[in-house]
């Protein structure tokens, strides 16, 4: 909240607006509680009403801190910028009252919102994700850390570690690897999500080479993590036998959403 407060005062004192992403606000929310000094006794809801005090406005995506499948809302207490905003949203998603979202959906929203800052539940959430993060950390499975509260980050590089980031891709060979082994999906955070260079058609390589094991809220019990943590060990053994990939096709915009690959040797996981 510490960090929340100076960023709000610094941008407040140079006429910047403070917009934020409240998409994991009650993930955040928890470690403030659990972590942070002089928060230790204040509800999930007064940390984030507080939070959001030092703010503008912000962007919500329903699928996540809201519990539900669809949709999402933005938010600001500047009234001019709102004016502008509900013009923008007619002409794409729908009248600003609903903004394309059925009645039922915004009521599952408003409803999951209140739910997810129970501390019981939020608490049960994060321990989830802790809970995969160890068994893996065990293994030797490399990974991002600290855990976060949402998905476990494995570090794909050092997983794939005979793989070239740029030429055979690691991530994106990973998670396909773990599909086809486990039927487990993870999403690729590397290079293809990073993309190319506008100007010089270059990849943009970042640092991180991941794959990410997002939980969804509410779905998996102790079972299914184990599962899932039992194939990522399963895999790392055998990490050796799997292949790089290669473009099949490569869009212009968004390429790690509809992107194609095929294995580089015939077959992504050898002998299986």
């Amino acid at each position: 909240m510490a960090n929340i407060k100076a960023v709000s005062e610094l941008a407040h004192k140079h006429g910047i607006k403070v917009m934020f992403d409240a998409t994991r606000c009650v993930e955040n929310a928890y470690f403030i509680k659990t972590r942070e000094k002089g928060y230790e006794d204040r509800t999930i809801k007064e940390i984030v009403h507080e939070m959001f005090s030092y703010g503008d406005g912000c962007t919500m995506s329903g699928k996540k801190d809201c519990l539900t499948n669809i949709g999402g809302f933005l938010c600001m207490n500047d009234k001019d910028l709102y004016v502008r905003a509900c013009g923008t949203v007619v002409q794409f998603e729908g009248m600003p009252t609903y903004g394309g979202m059925a009645g039922r959906d915004m009521e599952a929203m408003a409803i999951g919102l209140r739910e997810s800052m129970e501390f019981n539940y939020i608490s049960h959430r994060v321990n989830q994700i802790r809970y995969l993060g160890e068994k893996l950390d065990a293994a030797g499975v490399p990974m991002v850390k600290p855990y976060g509260g949402h998905a476990i980050f494995v570090d794909a590089r050092a997983f794939l570690d005979h793989l070239d980031q740029e030429e055979d891709f690691p991530a994106p060979a990973l998670a396909a690897a773990v599909y086809e082994y486990s039927g487990v999906r993870t999403m690729e955070r590397g290079i293809i999500s990073a993309g190319r260079d506008p100007k010089t058609g270059e990849n943009h390589v970042p640092k991180l080479e991941t794959i990410r094991l997002t939980i969804p809220r509410r779905v998996y019990t102790y079972a299914h993590l184990d599962y899932v943590a039992d194939a990522i060990i399963q895999l790392y053994q055998k990490r050796h036998d799997i292949s790089g990939l290669k473009w099949v096709y490569e869009p212009e915009v968004l390429r790690f959403f509809t992107g194609r690959f095929e294995p580089k040797n015939g077959e992504l996981i050898k002998g299986f």
